[in-house]
């Protein structure tokens, strides 16, 4: 089988949707290494470099225009290279395909990854809207099959975009394997010293933007007089001033410090470190930080709704994301209960093996299968 991926998000994207592209790539291509993959890449400029097997390839556009017009060879210049490549099947990775996909007799698989911008509009510009309701209503008429992240996205990209239902399957993200690998005690040291950080704190992880919630977490501590450090890791938009506002509204500058340049390969000994990691997220598509911290054996507090309880199973602990007393009774009950800990560790670890690499991969292929 000859496989081809919309790739840019791939090369070109270090959060949730490259993660997902460079996962999904990996999986496949190490699990069935017997088909090809073409991975369609519209710009060599500030590429990502990834391990790649030897049994796929990187597409770029082919033509000087199309060079000059990389947005647009995305958009639907790359169908004259489908045409001439003739892929069995075209994975659009990012909730979108090129215009035109469905008269290059390749297959067509998109992945839908959440309907966040429909749910809460006040977060995205008009523009952003406009363009993205029309690519992912478009993505999901013409492709001959759907592949949502979770339930909950399932149920969205019905409501917002009119997708069929007869032709959407729920295949689970999973998340990097180092988060599996057992932290030795002396990494655990080499990275408490690299980071400053305290013998016991609370953790967040995730882009510091409004609809991640982290002020809540300030809140919490505040009401109930709680005073573990908390420790905030991600990169930092403008909704960093609302929480820096808080803190010092609260006199909590000591107890609460924010790193913006953890590297990825230290995140499992941080997680491992942490007392509880707290997610209290208004709404994602799979929300991954929670089963990175379930895979580190970390206790895990969400929000209630949307698809947390898909990805955090039912050993963790789940709070209404506006009610900050809520999250503190929480952090108390877990902070004070050793046994409790032991039960979230144990069994939050055991549900994390629902999202392995193997399963995730079988999946994927009995779509590609399908179609």
């Amino acid at each position: 089988m000859n496989v081809a991926f919309d790739a840019k998000r791939a090369f070109h994207n270090t959060r949730g949707l490259g993660n997902y592209s460079r996962d999904t790539i990996r999986l496949l291509s190490t699990f069935f290494p017997e088909n090809q993959y073409l991975l369609f890449n519209p710009t060599d400029k500030n590429n990502i470099r990834f391990q790649m097997q030897g049994n796929t390839r990187e597409i770029r556009p082919e033509s000087i225009f199309w060079k000059a017009v990389p947005s647009l060879w995305r958009s639907f210049g790359m169908c004259n290279q489908i045409n001439k490549l003739k892929p069995d099947i075209f994975h659009g990775l990012s909730q979108e395909l090129p215009l035109g996909i469905n008269k290059t007799g390749a297959r067509s698989i998109v992945s839908m990854h959440d309907a966040i911008f429909m749910r809460y509009p006040e977060l995205y510009s008009s523009t952003y809207r406009a363009i993205f309701i029309q690519k992912n209503k478009y993505a999901c008429r013409v492709a001959d099959h759907i592949i949502a992240i979770s339930e909950q996205t399932k149920r969205d990209i019905i409501q917002y975009f009119n997708a069929d239902e007869t032709k959407i399957s729920v295949v689970y993200q999973g998340c990097n394997n180092i988060f599996r690998e057992e932290v030795s005690e002396p990494q655990k040291i080499e990275i408490r010293k690299k980071y400053n950080l305290p013998d016991r704190f609370l953790l967040n992880v995730g882009a510091i933007e409004k609809r991640k919630n982290a002020a809540l977490i300030v809140e919490a501590l505040h009401r109930r007089r709680l005073d573990i450090p908390l420790v905030i890791i991600g990169k930092p938009t403008l909704y960093i001033n609302e929480i820096k506002s808080l803190i010092s509204t609260y006199k909590m500058e000591e107890q609460v410090l924010f790193i913006h340049n953890a590297e990825t390969v230290d995140l499992p000994a941080i997680y491992s470190l942490s007392d509880i990691f707290i997610y209290p997220s208004i709404f994602e598509g799979f929300g991954i930080p929670i089963l990175e911290a379930l895979c580190t054996k970390t206790p895990v507090i969400t929000s209630t709704g949307s698809c947390f309880e898909e990805t955090g199973g039912s050993y963790s602990r789940y709070i209404n994301p506006q009610n900050a007393d809520e999250l503190g009774d929480a952090i108390l009950e877990i902070m004070n209960g050793s046994d409790l800990v032991k039960v979230m560790k144990n069994e939050g670890f055991i549900f994390s093996k629902k999202f392995t690499d193997d399963n995730i991969a079988k999946t994927l292929m009995s779509v590609y299968q399908s179609v």
